[in-house]
């Protein structure tokens, strides 16, 4: 990805031939009766991909001619490929077995994995020299999105009460909050800057609490831990520095999960679930850096969307999880393909002329079939689905997962070949099919697998920002609502007159606001 490309993909030859063989062709051959790939626990099922022999041989030459194994060799080899920021990628450094990553990784890892042993072992304790019951976890995207999928879907039976904190609803902390006692609880603030505005404001509001049920000053030193890049920003907001736990800045938000910002799931889940977690990834690197592209998953995963959005026109992805477990799932991979892809200029800052990431959304599943199946059905927009589903059930209610699996086979097939109907409704019951969908199936849900899966859909959101030529780890767009949110603020709260520049929609509802409180 550092070589930038003088040419956008459509110059490619392979994407020349890919547009082509998108038309409608006499005889057309059916899609394959048989596509897979397996890696470990995790089986990756493409059949009902709406492509054949041809389509997929053109899509191995846009991989090729992207120079996408260049691309991946430069990840691995720390190359500054984060070029808007001046930064190496490295979050994979972070999965990596203590004699395979930097000693500062390996050190910092064992140091916050012995504080999570402390923590759930009652070993450390509170400043009544209680033992810790409840962990608010304080940060919002990456510093939330993926460690509380992780603790919501392989939090045992009374495993500690961890609790995230993400929102800047007050009432998202009132709710938190709520019950507790402060002599047992201990808060872990997340955030690479420490100056994101959710969380600095959660956090104040939170030591506040602290401070208003106590006498201690010095609570905060025995009850708050910091993850973050701004060790100064933690200094100051009065976190020592045995409870600060390092973020570099080739650590990304969204890929930070494997660093100190995983200390909730070790408390949590416990060490070994941690440990378990970084290997089921790290096997995931090394396929990636080491398969060849016809039979890499994260990249046969980036080209059958490339197929699908570029080619096809699906707009949106359904990301559809047949396990209550990974009901966090959708909500994840919106921020991690979203936030990484959701660009519409170049890496070398000219215009994409070409569809990027398409929205992505999703529900938990069967909840989602008498909610939303409707449209995918028998609507009328394009879009392509991952089914996700765990063969082996985390439970003895073998009936209960029979019907589980039983119901994502049949949505996914429904989908793909629909059906004719006779009769007075018969235009009413048929179902076009054709969508086309990929099912991907954990042997059984563990940290190893869950682990495996996550890092199947980093490299695929990378592989796409390879082909679509942007930076996938940068996300310059959020900064103007931030902006705009700071100004609006100031008119909120100062009580005067608006900002003369907001446009008549923005100041209309201001005073609406202010008639109203």
């Amino acid at each position: 990805m550092s070589a930038s490309q003088s040419n956008p993909p459509q110059g490619l030859g392979a994407w020349q031939r890919l547009a082509i063989l998108a038309k409608p062709r006499t005889g057309t051959p059916a899609r394959a009766t048989s596509r897979s790939r397996r890696l470990g626990p995790v089986l990756v099922d493409y059949s009902k991909q709406a492509l054949d022999d041809e389509v997929f041989e053109a899509l191995a030459e846009l991989a090729a001619e992207s120079k996408l194994p260049r691309a991946i060799g430069e990840l691995f080899a720390g190359a500054r490929i984060n070029n808007t920021e001046d930064r190496p990628v490295q979050h994979t450094l972070l999965r990596a077995p203590a004699g395979a990553c930097p000693k500062e990784v390996a050190a910092e890892r064992e140091r916050f994995l012995t504080v999570a042993d402390a923590v759930r072992c009652g070993q450390r304790r509170g400043y009544t020299g209680k033992p810790f019951e409840t962990v608010i976890v304080i940060g919002i995207g990456g510093s939330q999105l993926g460690p509380e999928l992780v603790v919501d879907a392989l939090r045992p039976p009374h495993a500690p009460d961890v609790r995230f904190l993400a929102n800047i609803d007050g009432d998202a902390a009132v709710r938190t909050l709520a019950g507790l006692d402060p002599a047992t609880t201990l808060v872990i603030v997340v955030s690479k800057s420490f100056t994101t505005l959710e969380t600095r404001v959660n956090a104040e509001t939170t030591r506040s609490w602290f401070l208003e049920r106590t006498c201690e000053t010095g609570i905060v030193e025995e009850h708050f831990l910091a993850v973050t890049a701004n060790q100064a920003a933690a200094a100051e907001f009065g976190i020592p520095p045995g409870n600060r736990f390092a973020m570099w800045d080739w650590v990304g938000g969204r890929f930070s999960m494997w660093s100190a910002a995983g200390l909730p799931i070790a408390i949590a889940l416990g060490r070994g679930c941690f440990e378990d977690l970084l290997a089921g990834a790290h096997g995931v690197d090394d396929h990636f850096r080491e398969t060849a592209p016809k039979d890499n998953i994260p990249v046969l995963l980036a080209l059958l969307a490339i197929w699908n959005t570029n080619f096809h026109g699906t707009a949106t992805h359904a990301v559809l999880p047949y396990d209550r477990r990974l009901r966090l799932l959708p909500s994840y991979l919106q921020q991690l393909e979203m936030e990484s892809n959701g660009k519409s200029v170049r890496r070398d800052g000219d215009a994409v002329r070409t569809h990027t990431a398409p929205v992505v959304w999703g529900g938990e599943e069967t909840n989602g079939q008498h909610a939303f199946h409707q449209l995918l059905l028998q609507g009328t927009r394009a879009f392509s689905a991952d089914f996700v589903a765990v063969a082996r059930a985390g439970h003895d209610l073998k009936d209960h997962h029979d019907w589980l699996l039983a119901n994502c086979l049949a949505q996914s097939k429904a989908m793909s070949e629909g059906r004719a109907a006779d009769g007075p409704l018969g235009s009413h019951r048929s179902v076009a099919g054709g969508q086309p969908s990929t099912t991907v199936l954990l042997d059984e849900l563990t940290p190893r697998s869950l682990g495996a899966l996550l890092a199947l859909y980093e490299h695929k959101v990378f592989c796409l920002g390879s082909i679509w030529q942007i930076n996938p780890f940068d996300q310059w767009g959020v900064e103007l609502g931030k902006e705009l949110a700071g100004e609006i603020h100031d008119e909120l709260t100062s009580g005067g007159s608006q900002g003369a520049g907001n446009d008549a929609s923005t100041a209309g509802l201001l005073t609406q606001v202010r008639r109203a409180r």
